[in-house]
C-alpha cells in the first residue's frame, strides 16, 4: 500500500470587518472546517495565517471568508520604492480611527444634554422631547452605524455578538420614542417625565427612551475607540525591528569608496564599516579589529573583538576602529530578517483573547430577543391590546440594553491604564489583562532587565604597599583614551572614584589584548594578562587568586602593571540593579517562578541569578532561540511571562503568554510586549502584574453588576410593571455603581 504525502503551503492573509474577538473566532471556525486547512486569525494585528493542502487554492480560503461575512486580501508583494501619495508624501490610508473618533465627538456633544433633560425634571422645557428627538437622531444614526451595519452582516449569517444587542437595543428604544412622540400623548407640549417610585402597567404612549439610545451609543462608542488605538500599534514591532538596521552602506569598488542604498548591497560586496557606525549586513571580516557591541541584538553583555576572519551580523554596533566587511547574507536572509519573521508568527499564533462581554452576550442576545418575542406573543394571547404588549416587549429590549455594560470595560481599562500610565506601566488592551490572572512562570532577560546593561567597574584588587588611588588614576588616564566599551567603563569609574585624570604622554592600541602607554612618567600596561605575560610580567599570587575568583563569578578581568611589575586587577562587569533582588521577591509573592535566561555565558548568568534569588538559569541561549525557550515552557503546561528589554527579546516577549518589554529597552521590544515599563525598574513588573490583576477584577466585578441589573430587572419588564423612572434611575444608578468602581483603581499605589 503506497501513502501519498500530501504537501502544504501557507499565506498570510489580510481579514477585513473584524469588530470583535468573537468575529477573529468565527473565520478561524469556518477555515478550519476545510479539509486540509490550518488557520490562526488574530484579531488584533487583522491578519489570518492559513496553512493549507497544495491542491486547494487561495482563492478558495477568501471566498471562505468572503462567505462568512468578511473580507480577505493576499499581502501585496514587497516594494523596492516608497509608495507616496500624489503630493509625494506619506502614503495616503484612510484613518480608521479618525473616523472613530469624530463619531465619539459627536455622540458625547449630543448625547448629554439628552441625558440630562430625561434624568432632570427642572430641564424639561415645553417642548423638551423634540429637542431630544433632533440631539438623539444623530447619534442613533451616523454615529451608531457602526453597530447596525455589524448587526446586519452578522445576521445575515446567522450570528449574534454585543453589535447586535447594541444595534437592537437602541434602534428598539428610538423607534418607540418615534411612535410615542408621533403617534402617542409623548408629543404633547408640557409632557414631563415625572420621577415616580412607583410601578404600575403603562400603555408606553407617553414614554420615550431616547436618552437610552443615544447614552448607550456614546458609551459604547468610547470603549471601541480606546480598543483600536491599543490595536493601531499591533504591527509595529516589526516596523521597528527592520529599522534597526542600516539605511546606507559605504561599498568598496573599483579601489574607491561608494555610498549606496543597503537594497543595493550584494552577497560577496566588501563594505567600509567605521567606528560608532552600524553594520550594514551579516559578514565576515577582511581587514581591520575592533570591538562589536552586540548587546542589542543578542544579549551579550560583553562587547566581542573581532579582527580579519571573525564573522558580523548586521545592525550591531562598530565602537571602535576601522573595518572591512565581506557581506554573505543580505535582505530577508540576515539575521535580523529572520527574527522579524520570528516576531510576526509569534504574534500571529497568539490565540486571540475572547472579550468577556462578547462570550456572554453570544447566549445573552438570543435569549434577550427570544424573551421580548415571547412577551409579545404572551400579552397578545392574554388580551392586553396591540400597544400593551409592544410596551412590554420594547421594554424588555430597552432593560436589556448594556447601558452599565458599556461601561464595565472601557472604565475601568481607562482608569487602569491612566494609574498605570501615571507609575510608568503602559497596559496594552484588555486582551492583556486576562492573561495576566493565569501566568505562573516569568522569564527575566539579563542584560538590561536584571542587570544594567552597561559594563561598570566593580572592584579593585591592589598589590602589597601599593595604593589603589593611583592604580585608578594611572590605569584610568590611558583607558580614558581608548574607545574600547570595557576601556571606557574603567575610565568612568576611576573618574567617579579619584576625580580628574592625568593626560597619557604616550599611548598605543593593543588590539584584543589592550593598551600601554606613558602617564606621568610611568611606562603603563593595561588589559589583559596575556599582554602582561609579553612583557614578562607575572602576577602575585594574590592578585592571581583574585583574577580566578573574579573570571569564576563570570566577571572581565583587567590586569594593570607599570615599571615592569604588576601592580592591581579590575573586576570589570555588567552590574546587577540595586533593585532586581527586590523584584524577584515581589515577583515570588505573585506566585510566579522565576527563571534567567540569557545569551551570556553559563558562569555570567549563574553569579548574577545567584545574587537577585533566582534558582532556575538557562543560559548561552541565542536570539533566535529565545523564542523556542518559552515554547518549550508553554509545552509544559506553563503559562509564561517574558520580561526583557532587546531586539533578541522581542520574538519571546511576543511568544509569551504575557510580555513585559523595558521601556529603557528597543523599540521592537516595546512594541512586541503586552505591558511596557517605562522606567529601567524590575520592580516595576511586579507592580505591573498586580495592577492588571486588579483592574481585570474590577472589569469582572462591572460586567457581574451590569447583567445582574440586566437579569433582575427583565421579568419586571416582561410582566409590563416596569415604570420609565424606574428604568432611568435603575439605569443611571447601574452607571454610577460601574464608573465608581472603577474609580477605586486610582488608589492603587506601587510597592515602594
Amino acid at each position: 500500500m503506497t501513502t501519498t504525502v500530501t504537501e502544504t503551503a501557507e499565506v498570510e492573509l489580510a481579514i477585513g470587518g473584524m469588530t470583535c474577538a468573537s468575529c477573529a473566532a468565527r473565520i478561524e471556525k469556518k477555515l478550519n472546517r476545510m479539509d486540509g486547512v490550518r488557520a490562526t486569525v488574530n484579531y488584533a494585528t487583522e491578519k489570518a495565517k492559513v496553512v493549507y493542502d497544495s491542491d486547494l487554492d487561495v482563492t478558495d480560503l477568501i471566498a471562505t471568508v468572503e462567505a462568512t461575512g468578511y473580507t480577505a486580501t493576499e499581502p501585496a508583494p514587497p516594494r523596492t520604492t516608497p509608495v507616496t501619495g500624489d503630493d509625494g508624501g506619506a502614503p495616503a490610508e484612510p484613518d480608521e480611527l479618525r473616523t472613530l473618533r469624530q463619531r465619539l465627538v459627536t455622540a458625547v456633544v449630543l448625547a448629554v444634554p439628552v441625558i440630562a433633560m430625561a434624568m432632570i425634571p427642572a430641564l424639561q422645557i415645553e417642548y423638551w422631547q423634540w429637542l431630544s428627538l433632533t440631539l438623539a437622531a444623530p447619534v442613533v444614526t451616523y454615529a451608531a452605524w457602526p453597530f447596525h451595519r455589524a448587526a446586519f452582516t452578522n445576521a445575515r449569517h446567522g450570528a449574534a455578538t454585543m453589535d447586535t444587542l447594541i444595534s437592537v437595543g437602541t434602534s428598539a428604544a428610538f423607534l418607540w420614542s418615534l411612535w410615542a412622540l408621533f403617534f402617542g400623548t409623548a408629543g404633547t407640549p408640557g409632557m414631563t417625565h415625572p420621577f415616580e417610585l412607583t410601578i404600575g402597567r403603562s400603555d408606553g404612549a407617553g414614554n420615550i427612551y431616547l436618552e437610552a439610545a443615544a447614552g448607550v451609543t456614546a458609551f459604547i462608542l468610547a470603549g471601541r475607540y480606546f480598543e483600536a488605538r491599543s490595536k493601531r500599534t499591533a504591527g509595529a514591532a516589526l516596523k521597528a525591528l527592520m529599522e534597526l538596521g542600516a539605511k546606507d552602506v559605504t561599498v568598496l569598488r573599483g579601489g574607491r569608496e561608494e555610498t549606496v542604498p543597503i537594497s543595493e548591497l550584494a552577497v560577496g560586496d566588501r563594505f567600509l564599516v567605521r567606528p560608532g557606525e552600524k553594520i550594514a549586513t551579516d559578514g565576515t571580516v577582511v581587514e581591520g579589529s575592533s570591538a562589536i557591541d552586540a548587546s542589542m541584538l543578542t544579549g551579550e553583555s560583553v562587547p566581542v573583538d573581532v579582527s580579519a576572519g571573525d564573522t558580523v551580523t548586521g545592525a550591531t554596533l562598530n565602537t571602535s576602529g576601522r573595518l572591512v566587511v565581506q557581506a554573505t547574507r543580505v535582505g530577508a536572509d540576515t539575521q535580523l530578517a529572520r527574527m522579524a519573521r520570528l516576531v510576526e508568527d509569534a504574534q500571529n499564533g497568539k490565540a486571540a483573547a475572547q472579550r468577556l462581554a462578547d462570550k456572554i452576550s453570544a447566549v445573552f442576545v438570543p435569549v434577550v430577543i427570544a424573551l421580548a418575542l415571547g412577551t409579545l406573543g404572551f400579552w397578545l394571547g392574554n388580551g392586553a391590546g396591540l400597544t400593551a404588549a409592544f410596551t412590554a416587549a420594547v421594554a424588555v429590549l430597552i432593560i436589556a440594553c448594556p447601558c452599565a455594560l458599556g461601561l464595565a470595560t472601557p472604565t475601568a481599562l481607562m482608569v487602569g491604564t491612566g494609574r498605570g500610565a501615571q507609575l510608568g506601566i503602559l497596559i496594552k488592551g484588555p486582551e492583556v489583562l486576562e492573561t495576566t490572572r493565569t501566568v505562573d512562570t516569568v522569564v527575566l532577560d539579563k542584560t538590561g532587565t536584571v542587570t544594567t546593561g552597561t559594563m561598570t567597574l566593580l572592584d579593585v584588587h591592589v598589590a602589597e604597599g601599593v595604593d589603589e588611588t593611583e592604580v585608578l588614576r594611572l590605569a584610568g588616564a590611558l583607558e580614558h583614551a581608548s574607545e574600547h566599551p570595557v576601556a571606557r567603563a574603567v575610565a568612568a569609574g576611576a573618574a567617579g572614584r579619584v576625580g580628574a585624570l592625568p593626560v597619557p604622554e604616550d599611548f598605543a592600541n593593543i588590539p584584543g589584548l589592550g593598551v600601554q602607554g606613558i602617564v606621568e612618567g610611568h611606562a603603563v600596561l593595561v588589559g589583559r594578562e596575556k599582554l602582561l605575560r609579553q612583557w614578562a610580567i607575572e602576577l602575585p599570587a594574590q592578585l592571581a587568586r583574585a583574577t580566578r575568583d573574579a573570571e569564576s563569578a563570570g566577571r572581565t578581568v583587567i590586569a594593570v602593571a607599570w615599571d615592569g611589575e604588576a601592580r592591581a586587577v579590575l573586576e570589570v562587569a555588567d552590574a546587577v540593579k540595586d533593585t532586581s533582588a527586590e523584584a524577584v521577591r515581589r515577583l515570588r509573592g505573585l506566585g510566579l517562578t522565576p527563571i534567567l535566561l540569557t545569551g551570556d555565558n553559563a558562569a555570567v548568568a549563574r553569579a548574577v541569578a545567584a545574587e537577585v534569588g533566582i534558582d532556575e538559569v538557562i543560559a548561552d541561549v541565542m536570539p533566535e532561540d529565545k523564542a523556542d525557550v518559552v515554547k518549550k515552557l508553554q509545552a509544559e503546561g506553563r503559562s509564561v511571562a517574558m520580561v526583557g528589554d532587546g531586539v533578541n527579546d522581542a520574538a519571546a516577549l511576543a511568544q509569551a503568554d504575557l510580555g513585559l518589554a523595558m521601556g529603557t529597552g528597543t523599540d521592537a521590544a516595546i512594541e512586541a510586549g503586552d505591558l511596557t515599563l517605562v522606567r529601567g525598574d524590575l520592580r516595576a513588573a511586579a507592580d505591573a502584574i498586580r495592577l492588571s490583576r486588579k483592574t481585570l477584577g474590577t472589569i469582572r466585578s462591572n460586567l457581574f453588576w451590569a447583567f445582574a441589573y440586566n437579569v433582575g430587572a427583565l421579568p419586571l419588564a416582561a410582566a409590563g410593571l416596569l415604570n420609565p423612572m424606574i428604568a432611568g434611575a435603575a439605569m443611571a444608578f447601574s452607571s454610577v455603581f460601574v464608573v465608581g468602581n472603577s474609580l477605586r483603581l486610582r488608589s492603587f499605589r506601587a510597592t515602594v
